[in-house]
Formats: C-alpha cells, structure tokens, sequence
C-alpha cells in the first residue's frame, strides 16, 4: 500500500487551480500570477537575483580587504558592467531566438562560471586576479539579464496588468538584496566563503530549471515579427541598426535611454556600487555592516515596489518617474552628509525612491513603443547600464582627490541639474498629462 503513488482527480486539481486564481482576484496586486508563465518566472528571477546579490557583496568584499585597493576594488565593481556594450545584440537574439531561450542559455553561463569559481576556493588557489577575470567574463551576460526578464513579462503579460507584473518582477531584485546581503554576510562570516558559494551555484542551477517553463511553448518571437522575416531573413547586425534607429527616432525612447544613463552613471554608483567602500573606509565597519545597509535600501525598494503594484493604476508614469528620481538624487545627497544611523535610514528612503522611478520607466519603455522591437529596446535600455563604468572608474581618482562627501554631492547636483533638462527638453512627451507615456 504504502508504495503506491497518490493521485488526485482531475476535480481536486480544478478545485485547487480555481482557489489560487480566486485569490488572486481578490488581491489586484496578485493578478500577473494568473499568467502561468510568470508563476515560473517571477521564482526563476528571484533565485537569480538572490545569487546576484550573494555574488556580488562576497567577491568584492573578498577582492576590497585582499587587495587593500580602492583602486581595484571599483575596477571589480565596473567588470560588471562591461556587457552593457552588447546588451543591444542580446536584445537582437531574444528577438530571434525567444526571451526564454535566451534567458535559459544566460543562466547557464552563470551556474557554469560560478561553479569554476567554487572550485578555485575550495582548491585555494583563488586570488584577486582570478575574481577580476571571471567577473570580466560574468560581465559580458550579466547586465542583459534584467532587460530579457523585462521582455519576456511584456511578451506573456496583458497590456492592463503591465504595471502590476513589472512592479512584482522588481521584488525578485529587492527581496533579492535585503536576504542576498544578510545571507551573504551572515554565510561567509558562519561557514566560510566556499559553502556560501556553493549556496551561490545551487540558486543558478534552480534559476536555470525554472525558466525552462516560463514563456510559451518556445517562446517564440510575436507572430507579425515572424511574417515580416519569411521572405527573407535579415542578418543580425541589420536588426540591430533597425532597433538602434527606431529607439532615436522615437523621441519618449530617447529621452529615456539617456536619462537611464544619467542614472546609472551618477545615481547607482552612489546607491549600490560603492556601498562597501562606505561602510569600510567612511564608517569604519565590518561585513555584517555592509550587509545591514544593503537590506535597508533594498527594504525601501521592496516597500516602493509593492506600492507601486498596488496603486501603480492611479499614477502619471512619466511624471512619477521624473518627481521619484529627483527625490532619489536628494536622499543620495543628504546620505553622503550623515554618519552609520542616519545613514541607514536614508538608504531606506532612497530605495522607495529608487523603485517609484524605475519601474514606471520600464513599463513605458514596454508599453509605449512597437512590440516587435522589445527585445531590442530592452537590450538599449541595458546599454545604458555603461553609465556605471565611468561613474565608478571616475570615483576613485575624485574620491582620493576631494574625499567622499563632496565627491558624492558633486554626483547628485550633476545629475538633478541634468534631470531637470531632459524633463524640460522633453516635456511634450513625459511632461504632459495628454502624452502617451503619462497615460494610467
């Protein structure tokens, strides 16, 4: 008896299928769940997300206290970003191979090289060097990974639910941040630097099974993609100058690429990258302080992100993208001023900040431009993520020079001064309450 397997009837199974799609229509925010594509996305996204941020805080922190460098600390910390300049072609193949696909395939290369770098540590023969070069080759996938998940929630969600799903998708990269810091921390403090990776690897490998059943069948590229290349396939390069061409003559898409740049070259650097040298060399503190102040701007950006998929319905998306990221350039100037307490605090409040402006950018760069180039503005959009190699690379030499208050403050006043132009530059298009892009 004991041996036999259960079954259960396809009633039960209905009945079971119908609880969960009831509860999700009394709770607005849950409805991208009915979707079943991203009830095995949103899971495949959170688990990458969490070996990110694992990844992340354990090799530089390894690579700040090995070294004793700043120098190559921000070094480690731009490698990251070097993909940025292929993201476009990223975008390219997700729209000829499927965003799954692509997806899947990325994931790979991350369990792949993750797993090297477990077995440098437990061989111990890991150094500096060694970290530099596989982040280099992380680097080159990595920063188009956001940008494939973005895509491939607007090829499998409805055009009304389009807010709600990006706002859920952004938790994976909050909650992601508040438990990637403290677990990071609290395992390499507790178990050593190769079990923690070795957490780091297994979360790839789940990310990996996971977003084989997201997307459709194949996810395949949109059927008015497919009957526009029967005739004749075009090469990629060609797609590429088309996606390229189309994000400039599109004016709401240009001022957002640029302003994502602006962003990511004075904004994250300050908000994310730099976190460690700020808790070492400002505050004079340890790992698990690190650890507490990634979780408190995350935390922030997890409140902002569930707010936003609970009211996002109400608000004008271009406007509350240009009023939030003022703000997060504001809290980010008062941060550079305080010490360890206020610190925390601020960081909160910069996540909120953070999450309000990002996630309706993304929604308009999705809902407000011609589905058959997503992958491809997508891709653009993560071009922009370059931003943050100058703005780190440009730091360490400031920093040295003028130290890390005024540095900082000299980042936030550039980019409020360059954010009020691009709103005034184009206001016909993301100022305007009759524009598209500030449509609810």
């Amino acid at each position: 008896m004991c041996g036999l397997p259960i079954k259960f009837s396809p009633i039960v199974q209905h009945n079971a299928s119908a609880r969960i799609l009831s509860a999700t229509s009394r709770v607005p925010a849950l409805a991208p769940f009915r979707v079943r594509s991203f009830r095995f996305q949103w899971p495949a996204d959170l688990a990458t997300s969490w070996a990110f941020e694992m990844e992340t805080l354990i090799l530089g922190w390894y690579v700040l206290v090995e070294s004793q460098s700043v120098l190559l600390f921000t070094v480690f910390a731009s490698l990251q970003y070097i993909g940025t300049l292929i993201a476009p072609m990223f975008g390219v193949m997700g729209d000829r191979i499927g965003h799954r696909n692509l997806l899947c395939a990325m994931r790979a290369v991350y369990a792949t090289q993750a797993t090297l770098l477990m077995a440098l540590i437990f061989t111990g023969v890991l150094t500096p060097l060694y970290v530099l070069a596989i982040a280099a080759v992380m680097g080159l996938v990595r920063p188009s990974d956001l940008g494939m998940r973005a895509a491939l929630v607007g090829e499998t969600m409805p055009g009304a639910q389009l807010m709600g799903a990006i706002s859920i998708q952004r938790t994976t990269q909050d909650s992601a941040r508040i438990a990637g810091a403290l677990t990071g921390a609290g395992l390499v403090t507790a178990l050593g630097m190769g079990p923690a990776y070795l957490v780091v690897v297994s979360l790839y490998a789940i990310s990996v099974l996971l977003t084989l059943k997201a997307g459709s069948a194949r996810s395949a590229p949109h059927p008015a993609r497919v009957a526009a290349h029967a005739p004749a396939r075009t090469s990629p390069w060609h797609d590429l100058k088309e996606g390229l061409g189309y994000v400039w003559a599109t004016p709401h898409l240009r001022a957002l690429t640029l302003f994502a740049f602006l962003l990511n070259m004075t904004a994250f650097p300050l908000y994310v990258g730099l976190l460690p040298y700020v808790a070492k060399e400002i505050y004079h503190a340890d790992q698990t302080t690190l650890g507490y102040m990634v979780a408190s701007a995350a935390f922030g950006a997890l409140l902002g992100s569930i707010a936003v998929s609970r009211w996002g319905g109400v608000i004008r998306p271009a406007r509350m993208m240009l009023v939030a990221c003022s703000a997060w350039y504001v809290l980010l100037l008062v941060f550079a001023q305080v010490h360890f307490a206020g610190g925390v605090l601020v960081l909160m409040l910069a996540g909120c900040a953070q999450s309000a402006g990002i996630i309706p950018m993304a929604m308009i760069l999705l809902r407000n431009s011609d589905e058959k180039f997503r992958g491809r503005i997508m891709g653009m959009r993560m071009l922009a993520l370059y931003g943050n190699l100058p703005g780190l690379l440009m730091f360490g030499p400031l920093v040295a020079r003028f130290g890390y208050p005024v540095t900082a403050s000299l980042y936030c006043v550039f980019g409020l001064a360059f954010t009020l132009f691009i709103a005034l530059r184009w206001r016909t298009q993301l100022w305007r309450l009759a524009a598209p892009a500030n449509t609810r």
